[in-house]
């Protein structure tokens, strides 16, 4: 990891909840962050946000939106060098469990991001995805004051090949879709992915609305259909007793 100077000199600085971060963020990841407020920002879920003039909070969650695709384009562009002889249906389903929310949460626990997280102490109102969520605004916040590269280098050197097994991994069967449509089917209860697309030059990002009881229940994207429907019904799993691990 190349050091930065300026980011290590303003670390020195720093004082009281603002270098406790820093040095947290160093331990972590190994590098000093330049801008901390990000940081701050990345692990502030909306249940103790403020709200702002616009009515927006000032949460994480707008960084977790940029963290996901960021996350995305890492990991495809990971598993397209490693496995060069692998089809596109493969690499779409490695990548659905490296991003997967399930495994977002371990590996923030493994790490230690889990302990950053500020949130509300009812236990019972904090989502299951909270330190996925967190994690992912992380990696937002590491690009918006690193850039594309260093994130892409810390998401792949520091986090992945650290904590995770790729073998494991590939032979672990997390098709969220199937277990959703056989718990549908088990409970005689509707489900239905309704798709559609939005275009960005000449690679569209595919966006999933899934149904169960005619009731909206989770939204998801990505660059492939069967990526997006699989990580949105792993949301729904995850909300549905019926359908968990």
């Amino acid at each position: 990891m190349v050091l930065d100077f300026k980011s290590t000199i303003k670390a020195k600085f720093a004082k009281g909840e603002e270098k406790e971060l820093s040095d947290s963020i160093k331990n972590i990841f190994g590098f000093y962050p330049g801008n901390i407020f990000l940081y701050a920002l990345a692990f502030r879920h909306k249940s103790v946000a403020e709200e702002l003039q616009s009515g927006v909070k000032n949460s994480n969650e707008r960084l977790e939106y940029l963290g996901d695709a960021i996350l995305s384009a890492a990991v495809a562009d990971y598993l397209f060098k490693i496995f060069p002889y692998k089809d596109e249906g493969f690499l779409t389903k490695m990548r659905s469990k490296m991003v997967s929310r399930s495994q977002l949460n371990k590996v923030s626990v493994k790490l230690g991001i889990d302990e950053l997280v500020r949130a509300t102490s009812d236990k019972g109102s904090q989502p299951k995805s909270l330190n996925g969520d967190a994690f992912e605004a992380l990696i937002g916040a590491i690009y918006l004051d690193k850039g594309y590269d260093f994130t892409k280098k810390v998401i792949i050197e520091r986090i992945y090949k650290v904590s995770i097994d790729l073998d494991e991994l590939e032979q672990k069967e997390t098709n969220f879709k199937s277990r959703l449509i056989e718990w549908s089917q088990k409970e005689k209860i509707e489900i239905e992915f309704k798709h559609h697309q939005e275009t960005k030059g000449k690679k569209g990002i595919h966006h999933i609305d899934l149904f169960v009881d005619n009731k909206l229940v989770a939204k998801a994207k990505d660059f492939s259909i069967k990526g997006a429907e699989q990580i949105a019904a792993e949301k729904a799993c995850e909300k549905i007793d019926g359908c968990k691990d």
